[in-house]
């Protein structure tokens, strides 16, 4: 049982972590249209480049990853609480993009109507589809995370770590990638490339931040002496 000053202090950080969410979910759906090439070595599988992605993938692990602290911290209602959250805020971000593209622009405005549609046009599509695969893979990733913390007895960190996050990053891969080019906004021809080399980079992302997870969920213990698979009650 913690005291009521710690609690209060759980509240602030768990508000700065949802913060943090809300913040990459609603910028990875924005920034989606640009592509790069990740190239540590020259590889091409389906006729495209080995990791050639949309930037907005950059941002995306970040959800995973705090999502899998707050359960392991804050609990699963938590951490569910926190998916809805950012429903609500990518459905309020795309209201103000469309408003912003309702409004004519300036003559003198730097970024007129055809810049701002070609950036922002297929935001809506982008959006909604996002929304639509980001829920169902966020739920299944917190189901896994639970389903693995309840049968290793809170033990075992990295296989729930990266177990719930392989499996819904792949179902969000392949959802995401089948919609944009149902919607024309990639080509079917960079389909296979574009799910592989997508799954693969989130793939070696999850690996990458096990270290921080687990620095994470130290220094809550830490700080709020919990024991293995104790939580934090907020209420």
């Amino acid at each position: 049982m913690i005291s009521l000053r710690d609690k209060h202090l759980a509240q602030r950080i768990y508000l700065l972590l949802g913060g943090l969410f809300i913040t990459s979910l609603v910028v990875s759906n924005l920034i989606f249209q640009k592509f790069f090439y990740w190239h540590p070595f020259e590889v091409e599988i389906f006729g495209s480049k080995l990791f050639e992605i949309s930037v907005g993938i950059l941002p995306y692990p970040i959800t995973f990853l705090i999502t899998d602290l707050i359960s392991e911290i804050y609990g699963k209602k938590r951490a569910n609480d926190i998916v809805v959250v950012g429903i609500f805020a990518s459905l309020f971000s795309l209201l103000i993009i469309y408003t912003a593209s309702s409004v004519p622009a300036t003559s003198w405005s730097y970024v007129n109507d055809t810049l701002f549609n070609k950036v922002f046009g297929n935001t809506t599509i982008a959006v909604f589809a996002s929304m639509l695969t980001y829920l169902f893979a966020q739920f299944i990733d917190i189901q896994i995370y639970h389903f693995w913390k309840r049968v290793t007895k809170g033990k075992h960190l990295w296989l729930r770590n990266n177990f719930s996050t392989w499996f819904s990053q792949f179902i969000d891969t392949l959802t995401i990638v089948s919609l944009l080019c149902f919607f024309g906004i990639i080509d079917w021809e960079n389909f296979a490339g574009l799910l592989v080399s997508g799954f693969l980079f989130k793939v070696i992302v999850a690996l990458l931040d096990t270290p921080f997870l687990y620095l994470g969920v130290y220094l809550f213990r830490k700080r709020f002496n919990l024991k293995v698979n104790e939580e934090i009650d907020l209420l």
